[in-house]
């Protein structure tokens, strides 16, 4: 006999009937929340809605169109760019009020002084110390005739980034432009001042972009140099891999090309005779890596021969004179001559005890590369 108070309670009924929702009656919140997306779904579905906003934004891709190509393809003068571009605006009443017609906003110069020193600006722009574009073009024509005249490179400089101000300062952006970018960057390698050199042609790479005509090729080379002297090999490729067959095809670019492959070779023969036939500035760049390489070379030599005589490196490596030649060695310590005593002429270079100087001398000056101005 087992008593009820020691069995274990029976376990709960769950009614797990659900509710019928077809005779359900809506709530107030159900009601909302369904109305809410009415509205939208009809539009959606609608096509005439449809069709009414594609032609909106259709109309306002066109007009940015226009003001894109006003303001960029134009390479006449851009003095009166801004009222054509004011009035090409009032002409289009369907003009997005959200985007900003900096057109408006453009100040145009009054001043007519040819000459004028940079001065970083820290407030808004006065008509009044802004050159027009007239007078713009007259400034640089008279410090062309001042470089001839050899003035000095910190004045000729401190005015070409004055002209380059009001032109920025005034949108001004054609052929003109790429010509002030283009002379100020050929001075600035000129007189060994690569951070303007750098500046320039980051500029002109924009201008570039945007369709201006200009001496692409040329500082196409130049940049393809710049590049090697960095030694950076990703953006190197990249570059060169973006080149057109027009570009390929220019005699600068193509000896700039030409160095890049003689330098993943090795072929340091190669190196030095091009850099004695290099066109246009290129040599100027290549003088800022020049003396690397030659390390390099020398490196190369010096293990492959026990002695070699001075006047072989001197013709060898690119150098003007014989002294230039024991003065490089000298300065890298590694002028392990046979005999001192003996004038340049007959010196000898005992390349044994030259090859591990030269290749601690490399590991200190040359391993990394700082380059002044890089952008």
């Amino acid at each position: 006999m087992q008593l009820k108070s020691l069995m274990p309670p029976p376990p709960p009924i769950i009614n797990l009937k659900r509710k019928s929702l077809d005779n359900q009656v809506p709530g107030k919140k159900a009601k909302k929340g369904n109305n809410r997306f009415a509205p939208y779904s009809n539009e959606y579905t609608d096509q005439a809605a449809l069709n009414r906003r594609a032609e909106r934004f259709q109309r306002e891709h066109d007009i940015e169109r226009n003001k894109a190509f006003q303001t960029h393809h134009k390479t006449s003068n851009n003095y009166h760019n801004y009222r054509t571009s004011r009035s090409a605006s009032a002409e289009q009443p369907d003009a997005d009020p959200n985007v900003v017609d900096w057109d408006r906003f453009t100040i145009v110069g009054t001043s007519q002084e040819l000459f004028k020193d940079y001065l970083r600006l820290t407030s808004e722009p006065k008509p009044e110390t802004i050159r027009p574009y007239p007078v713009l073009q007259q400034t640089l024509l008279a410090l062309k005739k001042k470089w001839k005249e050899k003035c000095s490179y910190n004045w000729i400089c401190n005015q070409f980034k004055s002209l380059r101000q009001d032109l920025t300062v005034q949108r001004i952006k054609n052929d003109f432009t790429v010509q002030v970018y283009e002379i100020h960057a050929r001075m600035a390698l000129e007189s060994n001042d690569m951070v303007e050199y750098n500046q320039c042609q980051a500029s002109l790479k924009s201008l570039y972009d945007l369709g201006i005509p200009g001496k692409v090729e040329e500082f196409t080379a130049y940049q393809i140099l710049m590049l090697l002297h960095g030694r950076n090999r990703s953006e190197l490729n990249l570059y060169v891999g973006q080149l057109t067959p027009k570009q390929k095809a220019d005699p600068a670019v193509r000896h700039a090309l030409s160095v890049q492959r003689v330098m993943a070779m090795g072929n340091y023969h190669s190196f030095f005779e091009l850099y004695l036939n290099a066109p246009n500035m290129g040599a100027y760049i290549m003088d800022h890596f020049i003396d690397r390489e030659r390390t390099r070379a020398l490196i190369i030599v010096t293990k492959a021969y026990l002695k070699v005589p001075l006047s072989f490196i001197m013709k060898e490596l690119a150098f003007d004179t014989l002294e230039e030649a024991s003065a490089f060695l000298r300065s890298h310590s590694a002028d392990t001559f046979t005999d001192h005593r003996h004038p340049d002429t007959q010196k000898t270079l005992d390349c044994k005890q030259a090859n591990p100087k030269l290749q601690q001398t490399f590991e200190e000056k040359y391993r990394r590369v700082m380059i002044r101005g890089a952008i």
